[in-house]
């Protein structure tokens, strides 16, 4: 009797320990699971670029690097793509700064971009569930969307105030603006696909430059317009068709001409929708170029030295 009592003991015990270890492998898998969706990393890098993590400082990007929530990032030549998770990318053009911030789980990732200057491009393939965000803030809006193709433009005019241009491929973005103390406007304003909106922020006030309309797309990069072309080939469809897209890219190249005291001080060649760049030497000890250099060229240019 004493024998039968002490085996039946002993299962009991070892079913109690067989259930605690599938409780803690069960907890580790799913922490794991947890925290590995969240994944960023630098898909394909064509330049150069630097990550500023908080507690290390600079970084020089690289392909296949994978980035922390709250690294900022800066292009700082050629172009970059994100990929967020498995089905979310981020075309990144040159001379742009953004910090990122994606937290969550697969039912409730929250996504926001701080884009401080330059443009990019957002490829959500997937449907976002319910309780997910995905948003694009910029010093004077804030985009979000729950699936879509679009691209953001932020800049500092040669008048000195601060635009934003969305422009909406596939999809509907919501728009609201954003103002300098950091309070959002109530009103929601949609951009839907094949339209555009700008906004502007001077010393007074920030407000809708023009109502939605449709896209210039003589003001798109041509590195922009590739990324299109190829998502259109992939069988998304877009406000443009794939032909209509690839007739966009045979205009240009254009030719930028810099004048100092009417010579010819230095040329550049540069794709349509592409931008100048500020040349390396100064004709002059003072003076600067007469051109907002966040204007992208689709014409020949000359831009004079004052």
């Amino acid at each position: 009797m004493e024998k039968n009592r002490k085996k039946t003991w002993i299962i009991i015990g070892s079913i109690a320990i067989v259930a605690i270890v599938a409780v803690c492998l069960i907890i580790v898998f799913s922490r794991d699971k947890k925290e590995a969706y969240r994944l960023i990393k630098v898909f394909e890098l064509d330049g150069r670029a630097t990550i500023s993590r908080k507690e290390i400082g600079d970084i020089d990007a690289y392909s296949n690097m994978v980035l922390e929530s709250g690294d900022t990032v800066f292009q700082n030549e050629g172009t970059m793509t994100l990929k967020l998770d498995e089905d979310k990318y981020v075309y990144v053009e040159e001379q742009t700064k953004f910090s990122l911030v994606a937290t969550g789980s697969s039912a409730n990732s929250k996504t926001s971009i701080e884009l401080e200057q330059g443009a990019i491009t957002n490829e959500i393939k997937n449907k976002l569930p319910a309780d997910a965000t995905y948003e694009i803030n910029t010093p004077n809006s804030s985009m979000s969307v729950r699936g879509t193709i679009y691209r953001v433009y932020t800049y500092i005019g040669e008048d000195g105030i601060k635009y934003s241009v969305v422009a909406v491929f596939d999809g509907t973005v919501s728009t609201r603006l954003r103002y300098a103390d950091g309070s959002m406007d109530d009103k929601e304003v949609e951009v839907g696909k094949g339209k555009q909106i700008t906004i502007y922020e001077d010393a007074e006030t920030t407000d809708y430059l023009t109502d939605v309309e449709d896209i210039d797309y003589s003001k798109i990069p041509e590195d922009v317009l590739l990324n299109l072309i190829e998502i259109s080939e992939n069988g998304t469809d877009l406000s443009l068709t794939t032909d209509e897209l690839k007739a966009l890219l045979e205009k240009g190249p254009y030719t930028v001409t810099f004048l100092y005291n009417g010579t010819v001080f230095g040329t550049q060649t540069v794709l349509n929708g592409a931008y100048a760049q500020v040349p390396t030497l100064s004709p002059a000890a003072s003076g600067k170029w007469d051109f907002d250099f966040s204007t992208p060229i689709t014409e020949d240019t000359e831009i004079h030295w004052k």
